[in-house]
């Protein structure tokens, strides 16, 4: 299981970052200043460093620049509402391999992991595949296949199909749905669940997906 550092000092985000992950199957720690993530991340117990700039203690870029004068190859995805070009350079400039600016959502920052651990093993370990009775998730190629048939998906519709196959047989509240795959900047009054609830239903079957009154959704196996 790739083990994920998160440094960031805004609790909520790092809350959210780190259950995300979690859900996700990676392992995640949280550290919230700059010297404490520069300590962990040269202690060679992680696989990815997510890294926001404005640290305290010691700024992102410091820590970037003191990991790659250690000599560390560890790929590092800068996390900042610093979004200018003099940033993103001075990010690239100092040995980052990612960025994306906050806010960001959920499955886009899952989809820059993944790309950056698949670099990183120098893409020779392929992506697992999501399995729930006849339904198949592929997480390399993005396509979901119901009874052998594939078809293809959106990237939100892919976002909610991984946490249903990921949690298969309980149930998800769209509180959860909304947070996971929609951000932690989502509007907790917004449909847009139901609506991509009714997109995959029709690409995999009404039936493999239940709504449970009053709580939420649950994916579950065909019903001969």
């Amino acid at each position: 299981m790739p083990s994920i550092l998160i440094a960031e000092d805004e609790q909520r985000i790092a809350s959210f970052i780190e259950k995300g992950l979690s859900a996700a199957g990676f392992g995640a720690t949280t550290v919230a200043d700059g010297r404490s993530a520069l300590e962990a991340a040269l202690s060679g117990g992680y696989d990815l460093l997510l890294l926001d700039l404005g640290l305290p203690s010691l700024d992102g870029l410091d820590v970037l620049k003191r990991l790659r004068e250690q000599g560390s190859r560890m790929p590092v995805i800068i996390l900042t509402a610093r979004d200018s070009a003099v940033d993103t350079v001075a990010g690239f400039e100092g040995g980052a391999n990612d960025y994306v600016a906050k806010p960001f959502r959920f499955d886009e920052l899952l989809a820059r992991i993944r790309a950056r651990l698949s670099d990183a093993r120098g893409a020779t370990t392929p992506l697992p595949t999501l399995r729930h009775g006849d339904l198949e998730l592929d997480l390399r190629t993005r396509r979901i296949s119901v009874a052998g048939v594939s078809a293809d998906l959106s990237a939100r519709e892919f976002a909610l199909a991984e946490e249903f196959l990921r949690s298969p047989e309980q149930v998800l509240s769209r509180e959860q749905l909304l947070s996971r795959v929609w951000g932690y900047d989502f509007d907790p009054g917004s449909n847009v669940v139901d609506v991509y609830v009714r997109y995959l239903r029709v690409k995999i079957g009404a039936e493999r997906l239940e709504t449970v009154r009053g709580m939420g959704y649950r994916l579950t196996a065909a019903r001969d």
